[in-house]
């Protein structure tokens, strides 16, 4: 059985690889390997063969024109700076434009993009002439370039399709990425003036982010655990809550359903920004509510919304809450109106109460269903930009110099690049957290009964 099953895979496989095109392709066939499309012209494909030609063509002159400058400049990131000349004639002083380092790494990276590309065309275009070697050998109709188009929009429909989506995500995704994980090892940043010229340092990026001695390493360590610390209870409050708010508004006994439910989800319409700006001021020591307070006669000095650490981190969570339980109240409702009728008869029949069937039905089909969701909230909780920056902007006391209490790694990101100019060590925090939030959701996931039990609840 395993040799019937190993041989009908096997008839299955690809035969026009490229292995198979270099041991068993004719001249034609192995001349493609220098010149691109030279099997598919000498098998009569040969618009086929001429655009295979051109790519090649295309990618010489571009190498020699500016690609392997490009990448002869790349292991040095240039070593000329500006320079400045007195110019006598004129009286004045003339700049001569040095390298810059950051567009030598940026055509680099391009280039050795664009050179993989290239890789996997070249294959293709061997693969096709072996293809078209085996067809033409067994007698076998051979498509036209007319052919071949009009395949685009029939049993090759999904290339064409998916064309568009894979050259956005390669083209503004993929390349970018590469690019700024390119940054983590260098010594990119205003440190000893190294924002135009700057080298390769290797890995002392991510020995300075993870060392306990360091400043910056001691401030990585604290944010880390804040962030942390945040996307648990940001995460796990709001679905808590607002899987009870669902569950007391879903009720038989409740009245005017769909009003509350309005008056929850009227925030959601309310832009973000907005609504987190209206707290922010109405939280400040002179704000509404502390004017308000101290006119009753309740306190004498402002709360410390913002100004106090533990104030600080509660009232972020406890505001974050207010703008995120509609969103888990609408996909709750939608779920518990799915859940079987049938399942809470059969539980009553059985004299079971209201917190046996909560624990016994509703809350083990509600997390089979939402956790992928809830993976998904605490990914967002981890990269909740909005919340932090425009409540707090990380403060109050600042952990070393370069983040404040409430900052988490996105906002600390944020300062580090934008205010700051530690580039290479933004760059090093955005690998981290990527690492963070990959190891977390991938280990979660496959150990929940989402993944294990695909099946389980229908």
């Amino acid at each position: 059985m395993k040799g019937e099953k190993r041989k009908s895979r096997k008839e299955f496989d690809n035969p026009y690889t490229l292995k198979n095109a270099l041991a068993k392709g004719d001249w034609a066939t192995r001349l493609s390997v220098l010149i691109m499309g030279a099997g598919n012209v000498a098998k009569g494909q040969v618009i086929k063969g001429i655009l295979y030609f051109f790519v090649e063509l295309a990618y010489i002159y571009w190498m020699i024109n500016t690609g392997i400058h490009n990448l002869s400049m790349l292991p040095s990131l240039g070593d000329t700076a500006q320079e400045e000349i007195w110019n006598e004639a004129k009286g004045i002083y003339e700049y001569v434009a040095g390298d810059n380092s950051l567009l030598i790494l940026l055509y680099g990276v391009v280039t050795l993009f664009v050179t993989v590309l290239f890789i996997i065309v070249w294959r293709s275009a061997v693969c096709s002439a072996f293809k078209t070697q085996t067809l033409a050998a067994s007698g076998k109709h051979l498509n036209t370039f007319v052919e071949d188009f009009k395949s685009l929009f029939n049993q090759n429909l999904h290339k064409l399709l998916m064309f568009p989506p894979m050259a956005g995500i390669t083209v503004f995704t993929i390349l970018p990425l590469i690019f700024m994980i390119s940054m983590a090892f260098t010594n990119y940043s205003k440190v000893d003036d190294h924002l135009v010229l700057f080298d390769w340092v290797g890995f002392d990026n991510f020995k300075k982010v993870l060392s306990f001695s360091d400043s910056i390493g001691q401030t990585f360590w604290s944010v880390l655990g804040w962030t942390l610390i945040w996307a648990i209870f940001a995460t796990f409050l709001n679905y808590v809550l607002g899987m009870i708010l669902a569950i007391v508004i879903n009720r038989k006994e409740t009245k005017f359903k769909n009003f509350w439910r309005f008056c929850f989800v009227l925030s959601i319409a309310v832009p973000q920004f907005v609504s987190l700006l209206i707290m922010r001021t109405i939280l400040q020591p002179e704000g509404a509510v502390n004017v308000l307070l101290r006119n009753m006669g309740v306190i004498e000095t402002s709360l410390p919304f913002f100004t106090n650490v533990t104030w600080a981190r509660v009232s972020v969570i406890v505001i974050n809450l207010w703008v995120g339980i509609p969103y888990t109240l609408l996909q709750v409702t939608g779920i518990l109106k799915n859940i079987p009728a049938e399942l809470y008869e059969s539980a009553k029949v059985d004299g079971a109460n209201a917190v046996v069937t909560f624990f016994k039905i509703t809350l083990p089909y509600m997390l089979f269903v939402t956790t992928p969701y809830m993976i998904t909230q605490f990914t967002g909780n981890i990269n909740n930009f909005n919340v932090i920056y425009l409540l707090s902007g990380g403060a109050p006391i600042p952990v070393g110099s370069t983040a404040g209490k409430t900052d988490l790694l996105i906002t600390w990101l944020y300062k580090l690049t934008i205010e700051q100019q530690y580039f290479n060590l933004g760059a090093v925090i955005g690998i981290l957290t990527f690492i963070v939030l990959a190891a977390v959701a991938l280990i979660t996931y496959r150990n929940t009964g989402s993944y294990k039990n695909e099946e389980g609840f229908q």
